[in-house]
């Protein structure tokens, strides 16, 4: 998202905490070409520092905030609620703030498809109620959305919330599922598969960043409130993934059935015709020239298993 803002020219302004949840050398490398751009500064604090945040803000008043930010992992959250509730909930209030005391800059907030829950009306509708969280993760965000709706209400903050559907291709978190597949995959590991029918809206990244910069012309048009689904509208049994991704990297899959995890839930699936009226939000890549794209990036970075350079 950084790299399509620079590239329409804008200066970007990043603020990252360089947090430990995975390897901090790998989110540099991810930010490698923009920090060599005139246009890219890089602030280096937490959200959940209200003070840092502030002077952030005020190094350069941006003219539109997105908050991509997050304690993001439906698992791990079962075990950590505590640090979800403080970075996705606190975190969150302290960029609502920021913005909402600067004349009200407006605001992109980051959301996920798992605040959905397992909603019985597939596709997911953005009027869905989604008061049924699986997961700590889930809940910390649909709370986070419910307090930017509060200050739209109270303070006429104009922001966007953007539900994220299973999104994958490069330079993805390296505990994403595309990711564990291919490692397991390369390495001969069995793959578990939670659950036969357990299927996803696998959403890639180049379409993701189309609706964020839809949305982000949206918001800037003064448009106050708003929520969209930004997936594909295709959602893929799991198991035909695995099996595509392991033809693109020539391996034989080895999948073992297992139970559906707790926090997650069977399906997601977006309905997208509010993004698609709102801003033209339009999915183009298909799942099989995703996984295609994934794998021919992945032969040429720096986060390539050992295994891919041997085939």
């Amino acid at each position: 998202m950084v790299d399509r803002f620079l590239r329409e020219g804008w200066g970007v302004t990043a603020v990252d905490n360089f947090d430990p949840y995975y390897d901090a050398a790998q989110k540099r490398r991810n930010v490698a070409w923009a920090s060599r751009q005139l246009g890219y500064h890089l602030v280096e604090c937490d959200v959940r520092d209200q003070a840092a945040l502030g002077v952030a803000f005020d190094a350069g008043p941006p003219d539109l905030v997105v908050h991509l930010a997050a304690r993001a992992g439906v698992r791990v959250s079962v075990a950590d609620p505590a640090s979800y509730l403080e970075v996705n909930e606190r975190g969150g209030l302290n960029v609502l703030m920021a913005c909402q005391q600067r004349a009200q800059i407006p605001l992109l907030f980051a959301s996920t498809s798992s605040v959905y829950g397992n909603s019985e009306a597939v596709p997911f509708r953005e009027d869905d109620p989604a008061v049924s969280p699986l997961s700590p993760y889930a809940a910390s965000k649909r709370a986070a959305e419910l307090m930017v709706h509060a200050f739209h209400h109270l303070h006429r903050q104009p922001a966007a919330v953007l539900r994220f559907f299973t999104v994958y291709g490069p330079r993805g978190r390296p505990d994403m599922a595309m990711w564990q597949f291919t490692k397991a995959l390369l390495s001969g590991q069995p793959i578990h598969l939670h659950g036969e029918e357990t299927r996803r809206d696998f959403t890639y990244i180049d379409d993701i960043v189309a609706g964020v910069w839809g949305a982000a012309n949206w918001v800037l048009q003064g448009r106050g409130h708003g929520t969209f689904n930004l997936g594909r509208s295709e959602p893929h049994r799991v198991r035909p993934l695995i099996e595509l991704l392991a033809r693109e990297l020539g391996v034989e899959p080895h999948v073992v059935l297992s139970e559906l995890q707790p926090g997650e839930s069977l399906v997601t699936a977006a309905d997208v015709s509010r993004a698609r009226a709102a801003f033209a939000y339009e999915p183009r890549v298909s799942l099989q020239d995703g996984v295609r794209r994934w794998v021919t990036w992945l032969r040429t970075s720096a986060e390539a298993p050992p295994e891919l350079a041997r085939r």
